[in-house]
């Protein structure tokens, strides 16, 4: 009798069990699941669809993080501290070097159109004109100088590496970023060239000039210096000037002084009566004595 009532009861069970699991397949198996499984290891099986775009952001605000990190660096440039060393770090980007190039051109050609129309609200004799092809001549100039320049200048280093064998160039996408992130100090220059003193904005643009060749000059430095001493120093002075031209370039242009003829009022005409006659007035020699 015990042995029957023990199968009849384990026969129970089974049976209690296959109805369960018929009505609730899940029961039993998210049950056994939970058992067998640490959570941590259920948790990553769940969460694994959605890691991809965890790590697409992640790097994004990696790579914001690095361009932020490049435009410091380019602001706050000191001897010794090489940005392509430090900041690039053998991951060059096209992302920064664009935008600041676009940036730029765009600041150019409104605040020099905005310089205007400031100068009209003072005096109303100026007459302005929406000048939109400041915006094309501001782009095309910016972004033939961060290209061409940095092209030409990777091209002369690579063939001075044939005659000195000890330096080695940077790359050409290292060299454009060291152009590009070195033409963002220009900005807030330009914007604060609104300030209608010329000596402020002329102390303005001495300013932002000095930081980005003191950059420029810092970066290109390790690699210069082991040339001799005449073509290292050609050298640098050049991408100095080249600097300074741009710099002037876009004061002289887009920031020009008005002429003299715009800055004073048209002479006033008054017309005399009709019926007042003009004497003929005769020079000293000739009047009747």
């Amino acid at each position: 009798m015990t042995m029957a009532s023990a199968d009849e009861l384990t026969f129970h069970e089974f049976e209690e069990a296959t109805n369960l699991l018929a009505e609730t397949p899940d029961a039993a198996t998210t049950s056994r699941s939970d058992q067998l499984t640490p959570q941590g290891h259920v948790a990553v099986a769940v969460g694994s669809g959605g890691s991809y775009g965890a790590e697409d952001e992640v790097e994004e605000e990696s790579d914001k993080a690095a361009v932020l990190d490049r435009i410091k660096g380019s602001l706050l440039p000191r001897p010794g501290h090489n940005f392509v060393r430090h900041h690039l770090r053998n991951r060059p980007d096209l992302y920064g070097p664009f935008w600041i190039c676009a940036t730029l051109a765009f600041v150019l050609a409104v605040t020099g159109n905005l310089t205007l129309v400031l100068a009209q609200r003072r005096d109303p004799s100026i007459h302005y004109s929406p000048q939109f092809h400041k915006v094309t001549v501001a782009g095309i100039s910016i972004y033939c100088y961060a290209w061409l320049v940095p092209l030409a200048l990777w091209g002369f280093l690579r063939w001075r590496k044939g005659v000195q064998e000890r330096m080695g160039p940077y790359t050409f996408l290292e060299t454009v970023c060291i152009y590009g992130y070195s033409l963002f100090v220009f900005i807030p220059m330009v914007v604060l060239w609104l300030i209608p003193v010329p000596w402020l904005q002329w102390l303005f643009g001495a300013l932002a000039l000095g930081l980005s060749a003191a950059g420029l000059v810092f970066t290109l430095w390790p690699v210069v210096r082991e040339d001799t001493r005449l073509v290292a120093t050609a050298l640098l002075s050049v991408v100095v000037l080249l600097h300074a031209l741009l710099a002037m370039g876009c004061k002289l242009y887009f920031f020009q002084s008005l002429s003299l003829e715009n800055m004073a009022p048209p002479p006033q005409i008054t017309s005399l009566p009709s019926n007042i006659a003009l004497s003929p007035t005769l020079p000293q020699s000739m009047a009747p004595s």
